[in-house]
């Protein structure tokens, strides 16, 4: 199991494996045709209410992680559907936020590497 982490404006590369997308939202800017996602895994971001709740305030993100955990447990379906492909292989987990630290691909993969 090969979790990556990357920023939907950098360029895709080989080694990132299979490419899913794990914002709710595309970012903006990124044009579908030329990202290099494989899948658009919108059902396994945080809900509308905890993202803006959240608004990337690191002074938030203890809080956000559990809040976010807690969804995440509630969300079976697509949690498995991201498991299945984790378990195939190198899979790279594209977000768009800025801050590197503090982002919902950054508590997911912690979540998926936990569970394991």
């Amino acid at each position: 199991m090969t979790i990556l982490l990357k920023r939907a404006y950098d360029p895709a590369d080989p080694s990132d494996g299979f490419r899913i997308l794990v914002d709710r939202l595309w970012p903006r800017g990124v044009a579908k045709h030329s990202a290099g996602i494989d899948l658009w895994l919108k059902d396994i971001a945080p809900s509308t209410a905890l993202r803006q709740w959240f608004g990337h305030d690191p002074a938030k993100w203890d809080e956000f992680r559990a809040r976010y955990f807690l969804e995440l447990r509630q969300n079976p379906v697509a949690l498995a559907q991201l498991t299945a492909y984790v378990r195939q292989g190198v899979v790279t987990l594209v977000y768009g936020a800025r801050d590197q630290t503090h982002n919902d691909a950054v508590a997911l993969k912690e979540f998926l590497e936990s569970a394991h």
